[in-house]
């Protein structure tokens, strides 16, 4: 395996179609798609300062590396590819990728990031930005912070845990998406999701997990959440009290207190629906 230590490359496609390559403390300067259809890199060190680096690539380890935010859209249509300990400035990060691993990275400008990837593992991973993970499939996070808005936007299969999400309309369209453990704050929450799971979570919302295809809410306490429930399909098991509740569309509500509770008739059917609130019991 070639290897390459404490060198500065310049010009578009500096290195391109390498192969089975060890770089070290290595600079990407200016000069679009330096590493473009390179497969079996390690890198250590290194830090992208122009556009597309990591394009069409395969089999692919970072660590201890640096995108700048010059380093835009800089992983599209690779596969296999593994971040650790990592900070990403650059936006659009990853697009149409798949096999991808994150560890202790941090991405700090993440607006349009993991757009149509599939196949991803985050792991202590930190992102500041809008639409994080639209339309990504098989998606497994643990310790994942994010803050910004319309997160998992059309995501399929994602399973969260002990994560904190700070977004504004998260999982919108979505499918089959569970959620362990985790803290969520964000307005308009779910909306038009199909089988979302909650389980021990805390979650503060307006208008939240409305137009859902089976909510279920497993030992979730829902604080500061109003007007919850709209036309979905649910199954909540809720420890504490909920503010307000509106039109559920059927299944059972359990909570110790409810608010205030609409059901109006001319919108939805009322038998559908099983309201169970503990502290009248």
């Amino acid at each position: 395996m070639e290897t390459f230590e404490r060198k500065i490359f310049t010009g578009e496609r500096a290195l391109f179609g390498a192969r089975d390559l060890t770089l070290t403390d290595c600079i990407f300067e200016d000069g679009e798609s330096p590493l473009k259809e390179s497969a079996g890199l390690t890198l250590r060190g290194c830090s992208f300062r122009w556009k597309y680096p990591l394009w069409y690539g395969r089999d692919i380890s970072l660590r201890d590396c640096v995108l700048t935010d010059a380093a835009r859209a800089g992983i599209w249509y690779t596969e296999s590819i593994s971040l650790t300990d990592t900070v990403i400035e650059a936006p659009k990060t990853f697009r149409r990728a798949r096999g991808i691993n994150l560890t202790n990275v941090t991405m700090t400008n993440a607006a349009e990031t993991l757009w149509a990837c599939r196949d991803i593992t985050l792991q202590n991973v930190s992102a500041k930005g809008d639409y994080l993970l639209m339309n990504a499939e098989d998606v497994t996070a643990d310790h994942l912070l994010l803050n910004g808005n319309y997160a998992f936007d059309g995501a399929k299969n994602v399973t969260l845990r002990s994560s904190k999400l700070f977004t504004k309309d998260a999982f919108w369209n979505s499918e089959n998406v569970t959620v362990y453990d985790s803290y969520i704050t964000g307005e308009y929450l779910g909306w038009n999701a199909k089988h979302l799971t909650l389980v021990n979570c805390t979650v503060e919302s307006l208008q939240g997990f409305c137009y859902i295809d089976h909510l279920t809410l497993q030992n979730c306490k829902l604080i500061n959440t109003t007007l919850a429930f709209e036309y979905s399909t649910v199954d909540a098991d809720i420890t504490g009290a909920v503010d307000s509740v509106l039109n559920p569309a059927g299944g059972t509500i359990r909570a110790d207190h409810i608010g205030q509770l609409t059901i109006d008739r001319d919108r939805v059917d009322p038998t559908k629906t099983t309201v169970i609130v503990r502290e009248d019991a």
